[in-house]
């Protein structure tokens, strides 16, 4: 038979336990962690009866930790962060040259330039490995959280993360985004208005993806109705043929747009005002205290001191 604390590390009880304990909303924290409802509600129901007391209740529909939830919650932040600590000393001690980076990426982003600088590292120091995943905003986080990448390359500021105590970021580009689509009306003009934007049907990003969020914010603060989507797709490349086959409209980071300049059919006009963000490495405190991730961050500075992101994007061409 198992033990109290077999049962709690057997699982990933003690993860959606905090998924819930931040979110305060069981329907949030399922979509979050990608699983469902009822299934997280077992989870903490098996959590109770471990610790033999409730960690949840409610009041209406507002939820709220126990006493002894509280204290699960304290205890079990310190157990993460005493398990990662411990990893990366252990990582510290590792050469600078040998070893392995896992890299989590926006499957939604540009990566030719990231392509173009793993070529060179990996000539430059052939002993270190990186792995380099592209995943979903969910899948980025709850991998940061668990220390299962050390690296995670995404959009910034994502409000849709709470817990940003342990983490550091490192920006890479200063990006925004363009309006593509198929008005010869504004052909030749550098920047569109946003109420300008929404007289055709757009193909868009998932509701949750960040920058379908992203344009939901704009559109909502300018009081502005947000066009109508006829079809969402994660991958830029296919909204691009999509729009291109079924003349719609839709609205993708200029680094793809830069990558892939002289691929469009469609014309590309920025957004007036602009819709900035940043691209950025997010990461654990220590990771940059470890040799190999030291190194190439260092190496990254250097690549792109001599010829910057930008130019390595415009230099890309495929689709």
């Amino acid at each position: 038979m198992k033990t109290k604390q077999e049962n709690l590390f057997a699982s990933k009880t003690l993860t959606y336990f905090m998924k819930l304990a931040e979110t305060m909303n069981y329907t949030q924290a399922a979509q979050i962690l990608g699983i469902t409802q009822p299934a997280l509600t077992q989870q903490i129901k098996k959590l109770e009866r471990t610790v033999g007391a409730p960690v949840f209740f409610s009041i209406g529909k507002k939820l709220y930790l126990s006493d002894a939830g509280r204290t699960m919650l304290n205890t079990t932040q310190q157990i993460f962060d005493l398990v990662n600590e411990a990893l990366n000393k252990v990582q510290q001690s590792t050469s600078p040259t040998s070893g392995s980076i896992n890299i989590g990426f926006l499957s939604s982003m540009e990566d030719s330039a990231f392509e173009t600088f793993f070529i060179h590292f990996s000539e430059k120091y052939p002993n270190i490995k990186v792995r380099f995943v592209l995943l979903t905003r969910r899948e980025i986080w709850e991998q940061l959280e668990n220390n299962q990448i050390d690296l995670a390359v995404m959009y910034v500021p994502d409000q849709s993360i709470k817990n940003w105590r342990s983490y550091d970021t490192r920006k890479i580009f200063s990006d925004h985004l363009m309006f593509l689509h198929h008005d010869q009306k504004l052909v030749g003009k550098k920047k569109v208005r946003l109420q300008s934007t929404n007289k055709s049907d757009w193909v868009t990003y998932p509701p949750d993806y960040f920058i379908a969020q992203l344009l939901r914010e704009v559109y909502k603060n300018k009081m502005v109705d947000e066009p109508v989507s006829r079809a969402q797709f994660t991958s830029p490349y296919q909204m691009v043929k999509f729009a291109e086959a079924r003349q719609l409209a839709t609205a993708l980071p200029y680094s793809f747009w830069l990558a892939h300049q002289g691929e469009f059919k469609m014309e590309a006009t920025a957004f007036d005002p602009a819709i900035n963000f940043d691209m950025a490495f997010v990461y654990r405190q220590d990771k940059a205290k470890i040799p190999r991730i030291a190194r190439f961050f260092k190496e990254w500075d250097a690549f792109f001191a001599e010829k910057n992101y930008q130019t390595v994007l415009g230099n890309s061409r495929h689709l």
